[in-house]
């Protein structure tokens, strides 16, 4: 039940990932202007769902009690170590990307936010309540 609760959040963290250790040269260009808005608004969206998923899976999951009970806590700390890692990858570890303490940041609020709508999207659809 733990792994099928929580495949959507793996999947989702596995596409992360992929597009956070793609190389540099493979991420279109866009001016600078309109990189520094839209880039943290896209970090912010791929962990906001992050977050939201894997919430929903701990949430869901009966196997681990203590995590269930504190899945929103859980789930945070999760998704903002996961954003602070990948950001420390891309710095130390990945081709031709370099980390960011503003993308961290971005990644941070997205999570942030995922938790505080969690209850308004449960409420509004079926996916997240069962």
């Amino acid at each position: 039940m733990f792994l099928r609760s929580n495949l959507p959040a793996f999947a989702w963290a596995s596409v992360i990932f992929a597009l956070c250790s793609m190389p540099g040269k493979s991420i279109p260009h866009i001016s600078w202007l309109e990189l520094l808005s839209f880039d943290k608004f896209v970090h912010a969206s791929i962990f906001f769902f992050q977050q939201v998923l894997l919430m929903r899976g701990l949430h869901l999951q009966t196997r681990f009690v203590a995590v269930q009970k504190n899945y929103r806590f859980v789930s945070l700390s999760l998704c903002v170590a996961y954003g602070g890692l990948l950001e420390l990858m891309q710095s130390y570890c990945f081709m031709d990307r370099s980390g960011d303490v503003l993308d961290f940041t971005a990644n941070s609020l997205g999570c942030i936010t995922g938790l505080l709508l969690f209850k308004k999207l449960q409420a509004r659809f079926r996916f997240f309540a069962s």
